[in-house]
């Protein structure tokens, strides 16, 4: 069954709000910046106290996708996706999660993301050629 990208659910994952096991992102813009901050607990956790790198690849996936929902009101799906992590990521303390735009040809969009942590440390960064599709 094909989906109806013309319908949201609020069952995503990332930032549904009816999902009962979900993230519950609400990310804004900020400027450039399309952002939101989170804490996760530790039922997403991979080695005792640091977050799971599954979570992190889908917090920096979620932002960029986001962003173009919320800017352009047209949905995107991942080409390409590459993410480096700079250091653990640990669970309980507050993220900061950031995207933005680095250029746009035709229906593909460069993104960049990052998750910064509370002391201001990058632990985590996202680029990605996100294809953009109609609603």
């Amino acid at each position: 069954m094909a989906r109806d990208f013309n319908s949201r659910d609020d069952y995503c994952f990332a930032c549904g709000k009816d999902n009962p096991i979900g993230l519950h992102l609400e990310f804004k813009f900020d400027g450039d910046k399309y952002t939101t901050k989170k804490t996760l607990p530790r039922e997403y956790q991979s080695y005792d106290g640091i977050l799971h790198g599954g979570i992190i690849t889908t917090l920096l996936d979620e932002a960029m996708g986001g962003y173009i929902i919320d800017k352009y009101k047209k949905t995107a799906m991942t080409g390409r996706l590459e993410v480096r992590y700079r250091q653990p990521t640990k669970i309980g303390d507050e993220l900061t999660i950031n995207a933005w735009q680095e250029a746009k040809r035709k229906n593909i969009i460069t993104m960049k993301a990052e998750i910064v942590n509370s002391e201001g440390s990058v632990t985590a960064e996202a680029s990605a050629k996100m294809a953009v599709v109609e609603r």
